[in-house]
């Protein structure tokens, strides 16, 4: 793999620094214009940043210089290990996960990850919950991942055992997408036995999805590390679908950041005598959830907010509390499954020229086409004929726009369900 850029090598070099975190990198950035004249900085010029001060300055410096020498090494790994560097400020890095304050100013990734506007994952949704989790959180999960990843929705979770390794499993079992967030460096798998997972979906150059982290290399998977990590899944996710979160789960670290972030949380009720469920539930009964039953009302509780990432408008419709600053808009984030924007932007012209509802989001090319059909109730033999589609491609992308409430049956008639 080649070296990475200069803009990348220049934020590998301040995140190496000891005692600069996310917050003051982007405020040296900001000041400065750029990685490099801040890397050129002298202690007079660094004291007038908020956050420094005079007796921080040199400080400062002397970590900047003690960055530098971990530098080769940090890249000599990055190579061997085949990593990419994704910089904040760049077009490659995520556009949702760019709006938080205290994201990441540099993201290691295995595999591939690209939000841009036709990109895999453009849409994305966490899946997190309890790693010593039932019988029930583990098919659960399996289950609205299967949908979600069938629908287009990439699938967000942190790498742990239980809720984390389900979700994962069964977005790459439908063909799916996903991304893990590990509290560790890329060098290291943690938990060692999901070791094979994650080569299944960093593998192939990045075609099922990505291992991401924040923290150089070599980075252990100590405790203080987890906290933040649940920060990135929260940063790179729509909305989260809590699943058997027991008290002072991680799962709620998750819940709590994006209810800051203003973005969507929902949770799937469990047994009210199960300590597996004790967050989930005190999650509904507090009003910070959604309560959700089925995968069709996740990817409802998406769609708004996907439109509006779509024309960049997100940050703004979805606002952090206060506390939390939002940087960058999102826009471009979403794109129409055709090549006509207006599909998410209200009605378009039909062929005849009348206007015509807009397209649902998130739907395939074979799954536009079946929805386009429906403009008139019709059988499944019908639907073969109109789209000239392959029978067992559309049985799947039919059971998608069912759990989605796009389309319903009424005996062996397929039609169009009302859209509020």
């Amino acid at each position: 793999m080649n070296r990475p850029d200069d803009f990348a090598v220049d934020v590998l070099r301040l995140t190496l620094a000891p005692g600069i975190g996310p917050v003051l990198i982007g405020r040296l950035i900001e000041a400065f214009g750029s990685p490099a004249k801040v890397l050129a900085a002298q202690p007079a010029s660094l004291r007038t940043v908020r956050g420094i001060g005079p007796e921080r300055a040199t400080g400062v410096c002397k970590g900047l210089r003690e960055g530098e020498k971990a530098l080769e090494a940090e890249l000599h790994e990055i190579a061997r290990r085949g990593v990419m560097l994704l910089a904040r400020g760049t077009a490659a890095y995520p556009p949702l996960l760019a709006q938080m304050q205290d994201a990441p100013p540099l993201l290691y990734v295995r595999g591939r990850i690209d939000s841009e506007e036709r990109g895999p994952d453009r849409h994305t949704c966490a899946i997190v919950g309890s790693r010593k989790c039932t019988q029930y959180g583990l098919e659960q999960a399996d289950r609205f991942a299967i949908a979600l990843a069938g629908a287009g929705i990439t699938v967000v979770s942190g790498g742990a055992r239980g809720i984390d390794t389900a979700a994962h499993r069964a977005a790459l079992k439908a063909g799916g997408r996903t991304i893990a967030v590990l509290g560790c460096g890329l060098s290291n798998a943690y938990p060692p036995d999901n070791a094979d997972l994650f080569e299944q979906i960093a593998g192939e150059d990045g075609g099922h999805g990505a291992v991401v982290s924040e923290l150089p290399m070599t980075t252990p998977p100590t405790a203080e590390n987890f906290p933040a990590r649940n920060r990135i899944i929260a940063g790179l996710s729509l909305g989260v679908l809590v699943i058997e979160a027991s008290a002072g789960s991680g799962a709620l670290i998750t819940a709590e950041q994006m209810n800051d972030l203003g973005r969507e949380v929902f949770a799937l009720p469990g047994r009210v005598d199960s300590s597996s469920s004790e967050g989930s539930l005190k999650l509904l009964k507090e009003g910070s959830a959604a309560l959700v039953t089925n995968p069709g009302d996740v990817l409802s509780g998406l769609e708004a907010p996907a439109l509006h990432a779509f024309n960049g408008a997100h940050a703004a419709r979805y606002p952090a509390k206060a506390g939390e600053t939002r940087e960058g808009n999102g826009a471009g984030l979403f794109a129409p499954a055709s090549d006509d924007p207006l599909s998410l932007r209200g009605d378009s012209p039909s062929a005849n020229g009348e206007t015509a509802p807009a397209a649902p989001i998130g739907l395939s090319a074979s799954q536009q086409k079946i929805y386009a059909a429906l403009e008139e109730p019709a059988t499944f033999d019908d639907l073969v004929r109109l789209t000239g589609g392959d029978p067992g491609v559309m049985r799947g992308d039919l059971t998608v726009l069912e759990i989605r409430r796009l389309v319903k049956r009424d005996g062996s008639i397929l039609r169009r369900a009302a859209r509020k």
